[in-house]
């Protein structure tokens, strides 16, 4: 088993092992003597988003791949889907993000991602663990600061290869005047700041930007996508003014903007469920979609399966994380996946992970293209009551060796017998345990979710 990697790269609080600067220099070192097998002269590509810690780590990083004889390449801030895509179309043997996400400013991360522009699988994460571990071994603060300095104190930033990643986005929906839209956008003071600022400008979209104002610390601070109700207040609050036009969407990235929730024009939460289903019948009418295929996760809703089955589409289910998504879409060949959170993958265009930008761009276009509103496009999704509930834990010990935890799921699986349902699971980038309960029966579904996460916390809880 990984132990650094979660389901997401490594995750920590900054300035603490693993991200602290010996460690983050060992994983740039482990990093390049794992390319230098495969590459002869291997180019890598790093960005990072707004915290305040995320320069310095990246510079670590930067210093550690140097020092293994690999000299790296900054786009500054700027998404993981950004750095994803580049690393694909500019030939960098591999792309570095340093994020933590939808975490807080406190936190940040590491995550990798191959030539290909897809995330690094398993067995290669943990190839580059043994090699972390090696290294660790060797490596100490006075070898540290022995190792080459980078030009100049920090790592700087290549426009152009921003810009780049921007054009493509803007030439993804050339061919939809976007014009007419009026949106407002919260970018979580993150990293969609600059990109979505510029993008949506250049495609002639009426947006106001709230949240847009990074000051290192206040990055998904009560914004964001994992306060969704933020900018659906900012919808029902523009649009209870009589002045036209109304606001036609909400949108709301996370802190390295690989996913995106919405807000309708009447002020509504619209969750990734929702935009698979928008998505799904959109590419179905254009021939898109082959197989008439969607892979979404265990935490969908039922309702998405059952609205998408009645146009004819089958759903897979993978498990959580987008990570995951995509290894279940290449498989079987489809082209579109997400998860409920707002990771939607669209594989008809040259995108490899989660991109909260395009999916904001892809939801606009078809909206301009049908000239109504995203209520009307979901309208027939009726959402089973579902609940999730976190725990956090002292360990992660498998559920199903926990006695009291094993018992509780079988006595909600038995009372449930079929009517719903109910996932149980860890969280790859948090100490926490997810309960999530579906159910036709609202009370029932709360009682149920209560019941097992009381189980969790008598056995596990911290």
């Amino acid at each position: 088993m990984r132990k650094l990697f979660g389901t997401d790269g490594i995750r920590g609080i900054a300035g603490e092992p693993p991200l602290d600067e010996l460690t983050t220099f060992i994983i740039g070192r482990s990093l390049g003597l794992h390319l230098l097998k495969t590459f002869a002269a291997p180019r890598v590509l790093i960005g990072q988003d707004t915290r305040e810690s995320s320069e310095w780590i990246a510079n670590s990083v930067a210093r550690g791949l140097r020092s293994s004889g690999i000299v790296s390449e900054s786009a500054g801030v700027l998404t993981t889907p950004g750095i994803a895509y580049l690393a694909r179309k500019q030939q960098f043997a591999a792309g570095v993000v340093v994020s933590a996400s939808h975490n807080p400013w406190q936190d940040n991360g590491i995550k990798v991602f191959a030539c290909d522009g897809y995330k690094l699988p398993d067995e290669i994460e943990l190839e580059i663990e043994r090699e972390i571990f090696a290294q660790a071994e060797k490596t100490t603060p006075s070898s540290l600061a022995k190792a080459p300095p980078l030009e100049g104190s920090t790592l700087p930033g290549d426009a152009r290869l921003r810009t780049a990643y921007m054009d493509w986005l803007v030439g993804s929906v050339a061919d939809t005047n976007l014009s007419a839209l009026k949106v407002i956008v919260d970018c979580a003071h993150g990293a969609a700041t600059p990109i979505a600022h510029e993008v949506f400008r250049r495609c002639g979209i009426d947006a106001t930007f709230i949240h847009d104002e990074p000051n290192g610390r206040n990055i998904n601070d009560h914004c964001g996508a994992l306060y969704p109700q933020v900018v659906a207040e900012a919808m029902r609050q523009g649009n209870s003014e009589s002045r036209l036009p109304r606001y036609s969407l909400g949108v709301t990235f996370d802190g390295d903007a690989d996913r995106a929730l919405f807000a309708d024009a009447e002020g509504n939460v619209v969750n990734g469920d929702s935009i698979l289903l928008l998505a799904a019948r959109s590419m179905q009418s254009r021939g898109a979609l082959p197989g008439n295929l969607v892979v979404a996760t265990t935490m969908s809703n039922m309702g998405m399966e059952i609205a998408l089955r009645r146009s004819g589409i089958r759903l897979l289910r993978a498990p959580v994380g987008d990570k995951y998504v995509l290894e279940e879409m290449r498989r079987t060949g489809a082209t579109l996946g997400g998860e409920q959170s707002g990771h939607i993958i669209f594989r008809d265009t040259d995108a490899t992970t989660g991109d909260g930008v395009l999916t904001a761009l892809r939801v606009m276009a078809k909206l301009a293209r049908d000239g109504c509103g995203l209520r009307e496009l979901t309208a027939d999704l009726k959402v089973l009551p579902q609940i999730i509930q976190n725990v956090r834990v002292r360990e992660k010990k498998p559920l199903e060796e926990v006695p009291e935890v094993a018992e509780a799921l079988r006595r909600a699986e038995s009372e449930l017998n079929g009517a719903g349902r109910i996932v149980v699971r860890y969280s790859g980038t948090e100490a926490l345990a997810r309960v999530m309960v579906e159910a036709e029966d609202a009370a029932q579904m709360r009682r149920l979710a209560d019941m097992l996460a009381a189980a969790i916390q008598n056995t596990l809880g911290s």
